[in-house]
C-alpha cells in the first residue's frame, strides 16, 4: 500500500467521521429548547426525535442520518475507490455513535448504517430490510427489529463476500449496531422471563 493510498484512506475516515458526528436530532432539539437527553429514551436519534418532537421531525432526522452515511461512501467511492468509500461509511457510523459534539455520546446508528450500506453494496439492504420488517411486525419493537436486521447484514456479508474489505466492514457494522442495542436485548430478555410458562398456573395463583 503506497503512502498516497494511506493518505487517501485517512482523509476518507476523517471526513466520514466528521459527517457522521453532526447530529440533526440534537441540533433541532436544541433550536426548539428541548433537552433530548432528558426526554423519551434519551437517545439522540430519529426514533426518539419522532417520539419527543413529532413524526415529521423524526422523518427529517431519519433522512439526514441516512444521508450522513450515504454521501461519504458515494463521494469517496467516486473519488478514490470502493474501499475508501467503505471506510468513510464505517467512520460515519462511528461518528454518529460517538459524536464529539455530544461529548462522545450519539445515536444507535441504524439510519446511518442504512445509508452507508446502501452506498457500499446496495443489495445488502434487501435482506436487512426484509428481516427488519418481519421481526418488527412480530415484535412491534424497533430496537429488536434493528438487532435482527443487523444480524441479517452480518450473515449476508459473510455469504456474498464482494471484496475482503467490504465483507469485513459489513460484518463489523452489523456487530457494532447490535452492540449498541444491548439495552434493548436486556429489556426483551427481561420481558420474556416475566411471561409465565403456564397461563393456567398464573390464573390459579391470581385466584
Amino acid at each position: 500500500m503506497s503512502a498516497m493510498t494511506v493518505l487517501d484512506f485517512a482523509v476518507a475516515i476523517v471526513v466520514g467521521y466528521f459527517a457522521g458526528s453532526i447530529n440533526p436530532a440534537a441540533l433541532i432539539a436544541r433550536a426548539r429548547g428541548v433537552d433530548l437527553r432528558a426526554s423519551g429514551s434519551g437517545n439522540p436519534g430519529a426514533t426518539n426525535a419522532a417520539r419527543v418532537m413529532g413524526r415529521k421531525t423524526g422523518v427529517v432526522v431519519l433522512l439526514i442520518d441516512i444521508l450522513k452515511g450515504l454521501i461519504p461512501v458515494v463521494l469517496f467511492t467516486a473519488l478514490i475507490s470502493p474501499n475508501a468509500g467503505a471506510l468513510a461509511g464505517f467512520a460515519a457510523i462511528i461518528g454518529h455513535m460517538t459524536s464529539p459534539f455530544l461529548k462522545g455520546r450519539g445515536g444507535k446508528g441504524v439510519a446511518t448504517t442504512l445509508g452507508a450500506v446502501g452506498g457500499m453494496y446496495t443489495w445488502w439492504l434487501v435482506p436487512m430490510l426484509v428481516v427488519f420488517a418481519i421481526v418488527f411486525v412480530i415484535s412491534k419493537r424497533t430496537g429488536i427489529a434493528s438487532i435482527a436486521g443487523s444480524a441479517g447484514l452480518v450473515v449476508t456479508a459473510l455469504l456474498t463476500r464482494p471484496t475482503p474489505l467490504l465483507t469485513v466492514t459489513g460484518v463489523l457494522i452489523g456487530l457494532l449496531v447490535i452492540s449498541r442495542h444491548r439495552a434493548n436485548m436486556a429489556a426483551a430478555w427481561a420481558a420474556w422471563r416475566a411471561v409465565p410458562d403456564d397461563p393456567e398456573s398464573e390464573e390459579s395463583a391470581a385466584g
